[in-house]
């Protein structure tokens, strides 16, 4: 009962904050969180914000699943939009399957100082970083020579069909599992995860780091899986 109710009430809503530094001197600092699944829990959604501005990024990048229902879309964007960085977006299965109006999303990134990306390349942190933005394969965005060349993509498995190798890979979608038992790993896992359920992963495209997410699938449970965002030193 105990382990049950922890899944229930306090994991799902225990947002942990990993940092990782790829740099001995970094310079640049990106904050990444992805598959919000927002259905009306503004309590949670704002506190990724806090979170996040209070990290103080260079900029801040999502890999999907906003919602899971159109009429959801236009209020979580507009907590994004009160990111004080800032945030470059694309889109997951969820919000595809939702039908959500994507011009919503490109007006809310833009005030941040972002964007919604969809199968493009943008030069972003004064010209150091290129994020390669996928949304469907055969990838549509090429890598440059002499920037830090970032990609996101929704889907983790995605990474053994790139045809270019990157910097950095950032995907979501597993969830982690959301459920993790103890040296076995997630219960049960999405299409297209693959072996990449979380974390790190080094796969024939670059460096791949799967985020386990903030919201959750179906039922709002999680087990040794905790929300989280994660934060990058380059």
């Amino acid at each position: 009962m105990g382990m049950g109710a922890h899944a229930r009430w306090i994991e799902p809503d225990w947002l942990s904050v990993r940092t990782y530094r790829l740099n001995p001197n970094p310079t640049l600092r990106i904050a990444h969180f992805t598959d919000i699944h927002h259905r009306g829990d503004e309590a949670r959604l704002r506190e990724v914000v806090r979170t996040v501005d209070t990290l103080k990024p260079d900029f801040a990048v999502f890999t999907g699943d906003l919602v899971e229902e159109a009429d959801m879309f236009a209020p979580a964007l507009e907590i994004l939009a009160t990111l004080r960085c800032p945030l470059y977006g694309i889109a997951g299965n969820h919000d595809y399957w939702a039908r959500v109006d994507f011009g919503l999303a490109r007006t809310a990134l833009a005030r941040t100082g972002g964007a919604w990306l969809k199968d493009t390349a943008l030069d972003v942190g004064n010209g150091r970083v290129r994020l390669l933005a996928l949304d469907r394969l055969p990838a549509v965005a090429k890598p440059r020579d002499g920037v830090f060349n970032l990609v996101l993509m929704h889907y983790p498995v995605w990474a053994d069909r790139l045809p270019y190798k990157a910097d950095l890979l950032l995907a979501g979608h597993s969830h982690g599992g959301q459920v993790r038992i103890p040296f076995y790993g997630a219960l049960v896992k999405p299409h297209d995860v693959g072996r990449y359920e979380l974390g790190w992963y080094d796969t024939p495209a670059g460096r791949l780091y799967v985020n386990p997410g903030i919201g959750s699938l179906k039922v709002d449970f999680r087990f040794n899986c905790r929300p989280e965002v994660t934060l990058f030193e380059i």
